[in-house]
């Protein structure tokens, strides 16, 4: 199985997982290239070879007019509420996501940026207690986080690792100066974004993780925990602006490695109380909070009383929301727990074009196996147009498909 494997010994930020993606690639130095013909507003893009305590790595630097942000006090800039005056720009979720829907590319990629855009803002939103749509960002940290977060998406989908393992995070230990005043290590953002992962300080004082590298960490980690056993094919360093005892780089290994099944938790519960809507409604709620896959399965109960058991898959990290959920929404009064393992394909989503428009297709593939669906909402919407069934619009698709690929090799 294709493996990324980043070690965090020095933390994350944003640049330095760039930097160390960059070099897993055949041509590195082409990547700075690519990056600036994106046109992100004010942004220049650059890298550079660096040698700290004689190990040769890249760094990253990221200008925004002129300006980075490193130039600015330490750590991201702190939100403002709309109504407070500032003479710096400042931009909102809706102004980011018009930045990002217009870079030149796939709707994949602008997809992940957003996303993992979105859980910064929402960090930010519960640290400070204001919507997320009132969370302001100064201009030099919103651009510089742009550019990382564009960067580190455009790598994954060039790298296409079919699993991301993530080292423990080291965070740092002391306390950072921000427009807030002192704060605590990591900073309260990145322990928010940071929760249910392990993380641990150390002797080091300082930021070593930044609020958009624990963001681009939660979104690609397929798990957390020590290296597997793998074949490693390239090696990559990303080297930090700041300078320790111990080198500041966070260094990322692709290779092959066996398929680890991913650890996950069943809760189940039976309820014998319960109408047919109100379990309907119960596993849609509880799907939300965070569960993997939920079903209903029809079960004869004590005194001969038919019932149902709700039986439910999530990640350990996702386990409270979860339960809240079945407990808020249930009536059982209590949920039995079993560690299972689990093992998937790799999965992702594409946009293809046809003669009815823009389709989604799912593809996944692993384990010498390739599976391919169409989106549902899609087949379903374009049926309802033409006045047809989803398998003839499904087919008809699939014809179309198949003659443009014959065209293509003729």
């Amino acid at each position: 199985m294709r493996t990324l494997y980043l070690d965090c010994g020095m933390g994350a930020a944003g640049d330095m997982l760039t930097a160390a993606l960059a070099e897993l690639l055949p041509e590195p130095d082409r990547f700075a290239e690519q990056m600036n013909a994106l046109g992100i507003p004010g942004v220049r893009f650059s890298m550079e070879s660096v040698m700290k305590s004689g190990i040769r790595g890249t760094k990253v630097t990221v200008k925004i007019h002129g300006e980075t942000e490193d130039e600015k006090p330490a750590h991201t800039h702190p939100p403002v509420h709309a109504h407070e005056h500032t003479h710096h720009h400042h931009s909102g979720m809706e102004e980011i996501r018009r930045i990002i829907d217009g870079l030149p590319i796939p709707e994949t990629i602008r997809n992940e940026i957003c996303a993992v855009y979105e859980k910064i803002a929402e960090a930010e939103s519960r640290v400070h207690g204001v919507p997320v749509m009132q969370i302001h960002f100064h201009e030099v940290g919103t651009m510089d986080a742009i550019a990382d977060i564009t960067a580190v998406c455009l790598l994954m989908d060039q790298l296409k690792p079919e699993q991301v393992i993530v080292s423990p995070v080291h965070v740092g230990s002391g306390h950072i100066v921000c427009a807030h005043g002192v704060l605590p290590v990591p900073a309260p953002a990145t322990a928010y974004l940071l929760k249910d992962i392990p993380i641990y300080g150390g002797k080091i004082e300082g930021e070593l993780c930044t609020p958009t590298g624990a963001a681009l960490l939660r979104h690609f980690a397929t798990r957390f925990g020590d290296m597997p056993v793998m074949r490693t094919q390239a090696i990559g360093y990303g080297m930090g602006k700041r300078e320790f005892e111990t080198v500041n780089c966070l260094r990322a290994m692709l290779g092959d490695a066996e398929a680890v099944p991913d650890p996950v938790c069943e809760l189940s519960c039976n309820v014998d109380d319960m109408t047919g809507e109100e379990i309907g409604f119960a596993v849609d709620r509880i799907r939300e909070s965070g569960a993997l896959d939920v079903c209903a399965i029809p079960l004869m109960m004590k005194k001969s009383r038919p019932g149902t058991m709700i039986q439910v898959l999530c990640r350990e990290q996702d386990r409270d929301s979860v339960l809240a959920a079945m407990f808020s929404c249930t009536t059982t009064i209590g949920i039995r727990e079993t560690a299972v393992r689990r093992y998937v394909m790799d999965r992702e989503t594409e946009e293809i074009q046809t003669a009815y428009g823009l389709v989604r297709r799912k593809r996944s593939a692993g384990f010498g196996a390739v599976r391919e669906k169409y989106e549902y909402e899609d087949l379903a919407r374009i049926a309802a147009e033409q006045g047809c069934g989803i398998a003839e619009i499904r087919n008809r698709i699939s014809a179309c498909r198949a003659e443009e690929q014959k065209g293509k090799h003729r």
